[in-house]
């Protein structure tokens, strides 16, 4: 592939206004966590229609802060031992929460079509112990949110969404990451929108958002309203009510450098996601019924974090020499997320069991790939992708 044809896993979507953002942070003398990080909190609430926001350092804390909420809170709070039924395709931060805080996980198998939850699998896997279901929308994909919530309907289980691949991503109407009790969204450098580092979590609910509050910073009551859910009244001694600490927290606040430059990127972020969706057409028109590979099915309005490559069942070529022949020819391409993460040696440090069988989730996991998506028109790249694409199975044939 030509030098001007490259194509990249991930690329800088910044440019002088990030940078002026940092500068101007600098200049302030105030770097840590202060109203810079509110009025992106605020900012990022409005855009996804979620009542509050709680920025954190980064999308894996977002999702340990959320398990940490539903354990820590006062109103039905989950236990050592309780069930949360996860997709079997993931990455590792979506489940090692769980097992810090003694939950059992159960793993779940994808459609091989959304690379989503199986829904049939997932009505399945629910048992009278679940009392919370992680559900994640992979590579920009929403979840059927319809059908999830038909399946939870009064039966007392929180639906919690990792959201940290789908930034933008709507299912009717609605933006992804909004439908659970929480939601958790990432500002790494190769998602929708870059941070440097950073990431978020919504809610619409008070109790879950006080909770928040409060394990981000240490576990004490100083980012806490006076009068909250966590420890009902705050002193007003300002004083003594500095290092009062009332549920075992972290530290995994954000900086101001961080919220400064989120601010700049949100407003660039809409012009993203259509570039982005413009990306994804071409995509599929020239992969679209491909004789040799799948590609993902779109549920609702996706936001196209990648594009996803499955070789079909029974094929000559095998996944790693396609994507020894892409790398070759400067296309950077990974596993699709981590794969099948059950099949990982970390799980034996897991209270856990797996709901079946997971043949889509193997599937993915020796016959898929993902190519890049970004900010900025791919028309070269997809039909050089697709070219490639077309020459590696030709040469096997």
């Amino acid at each position: 592939m030509a030098d001007n044809l490259r194509y990249p896993l991930a690329a800088t979507t910044w440019d002088e206004a990030e940078l002026e953002a940092v500068q101007a942070v600098l200049r302030s003398g105030q770097f840590t966590m202060g109203e810079t990080v509110r009025e992106f909190e605020s900012a990022f609430a409005r855009f996804v229609g979620s009542r509050y926001a709680v920025m954190v350092n980064s999308g894996s804390s977002a999702n340990l802060l959320m398990i940490a909420a539903l354990v820590h809170r006062n109103t039905r709070p989950l236990a050592r031992g309780d069930e949360i039924i996860v997709p079997a395709v993931s990455w590792p931060t979506t489940y090692a929460p769980a097992y810090q805080y003694g939950l059992r996980l159960k793993f779940v198998d994808i459609d091989a079509a959304t690379l989503n939850f199986d829904l049939a699998a997932l009505q399945a896997a629910i048992s009278p112990r679940t009392r919370a279901v992680f559900a994640v929308n992979l590579l920009g994909n929403p979840n059927d949110f319809a059908a999830i919530g038909r399946l939870l309907a009064g039966r007392g289980i929180d639906l919690v969404e990792d959201n940290c691949e789908s930034l933008g991503a709507t299912f009717e109407g609605r933006q992804a990451g909004t439908f659970g009790v929480m939601g958790s969204f990432s500002f790494y450098f190769s998602h929708h929108m870059s941070t440097m580092e950073g990431g978020m979590v919504v809610t619409d609910d008070e109790e879950h958002y006080h909770f928040l509050l409060a394990l981000r910073a240490h576990g004490w009551t100083r980012n806490l309203p006076a009068v909250n859910r966590v420890c009902g009244t705050k002193s007003d001694d300002a004083f003594e009510e500095s290092f009062r600490f009332v549920v075992p927290g972290y530290n995994l606040r954000p900086t101001e450098i961080n919220a400064a430059i989120g601010l700049r990127q949100l407003a660039k972020l809409p012009e993203f996601l259509r570039v982005r969706r413009g990306n994804a057409r071409r995509f599929r028109s020239r992969f679209a019924d491909h004789p040799s590979v799948a590609i993902q099915a779109e549920l609702g309005e996706s936001s196209w974090f990648g594009f996803a490559l499955l070789l079909r069942p029974g094929g000559a070529l095998a996944r790693s020499e396609l994507a020894a022949r892409l790398q070759a020819a400067g296309v950077e391409c990974r596993p699709i997320v981590a794969g099948n993460f059950a099949k990982n040696p970390v799980m034996k440090w897991f209270d856990h069991e797996i709901a079946g069988d997971l043949p889509n989730a193997s599937w993915i996991d020796s016959s898929g790939l993902f190519a890049g998506n970004h900010h900025f028109d791919l028309t070269k790249q997809i039909d050089a992708l697709a070219g490639l694409v077309g020459e590696a199975f030709a040469a096997r044939l």
